[in-house]
């Protein structure tokens, strides 16, 4: 009897304890996502959590790699040879670019490493006049991005307050159907040094004023991290 006693007495502590923990962190969502309006649940959660997964990583090493080139290539195929197509329909020639450091980002909508989007606005507001970023939405990676270019803008916009362009939907992958600037991203006799693709969402690609590829950064390299800082002087 008194072992049933006891045993009943840890449990309602351990019920307790889970109750108490469920709340908080319901409570510790809510007020991270108090300015987010058109998020799922799911969405709501991989946002309030990503410090914790961008701890863990950092600690882990994983998908955290600064991949830079050891001088700067004059690439085969001139990157400013190609063209964006955005999400709104329109092209935006690479050439335009010329003077400024590109940062190309592919992104998803439902990822863990979503709640980049808003360290990618800080880091394009804080140096338009050198800087751009533009963002290449992807259904490749757990299928994390099933919205339309329409969604993915208003998704864009509403949560994470986005200015940077973006492209339309497009694959990233390797494979046939590449997106043409991926294809010299991630492809040595285009780019000349890197032959990476993207391992995962949000992996970052910096190109020079000159349009040579400076470096490849993994998805848990932050866009406001000083690996990236200290490419963009």
């Amino acid at each position: 009897m008194l072992c049933l006693f006891y045993c009943l007495k840890k449990m309602r502590k351990s019920v307790i304890f889970l109750s108490f923990l469920f709340l908080s962190c319901t409570a510790y969502v809510i007020i991270i996502n108090r300015n987010s309006a058109t998020t799922t649940m799911r969405q709501k959660i991989l946002k309030a959590f990503y410090p914790l997964l961008s701890g863990i990583t950092k600690l882990t090493g994983k998908n955290s790699k600064a991949h830079l080139a050891e001088t700067r290539v004059e690439p085969p195929v001139p990157f400013y040879s190609m063209s964006v197509h955005l999400n709104n329909g329109k092209q935006l020639p690479l050439d335009s670019l010329k003077g400024k450091k590109v940062l190309l980002v592919n992104t998803a909508s439902d990822c863990g490493y979503t709640a980049q989007y808003d360290e990618l606005q800080k880091l394009y507001e804080l140096n338009k006049e050198k800087l751009v970023v533009i963002g290449f939405p992807a259904n490749d990676f757990k299928e994390q991005e099933k919205g339309s270019d329409e969604e993915i803008a208003e998704f864009c916009k509403v949560n994470y307050g986005v200015t940077f362009p973006l492209a339309a939907k497009s694959t990233v992958k390797k494979g046939l159907d590449q997106n043409e600037i991926f294809r010299w991203l991630s492809d040595i006799s285009k780019n000349g040094w890197n032959k990476h693709a993207p391992i995962w969402n949000f992996s970052k690609y910096l190109v020079s004023e000159k349009g040579e590829l400076i470096g490849y950064f993994e998805p848990s390299v932050s866009p406001t991290g000083k690996e990236i800082r200290s490419a963009l002087e």
